[in-house]
């Protein structure tokens, strides 16, 4: 049986999959679509720090996560 803990941690992990995977695909579909639209280039770096934004989350997250399991 899971405890209150693990499952806080199980659905940490989960959303930190979930952004990652929806960032990668937001990101790949901003760069495509600017491309078409010929955005200008600062459009372009602002979807590229927002993507990064989202991954410095995720990886913080990540090692609350990791610590969190080391300590048990």
């Amino acid at each position: 049986m899971a405890t209150e803990e693990e499952i806080r941690l199980a659905r940490k992990a989960r959303m930190v999959g979930i952004v990652i995977a929806a960032t990668m695909v937001l990101w790949l579909g901003a760069q495509w679509i600017g491309g078409k639209m010929e955005l200008p280039t600062r459009f372009v770096f602002l979807f590229d720090l927002a993507a990064i934004a989202a991954f410095v989350w995720s990886f913080v997250v990540i090692y609350q996560i990791w610590r969190a399991r080391q300590q048990d």
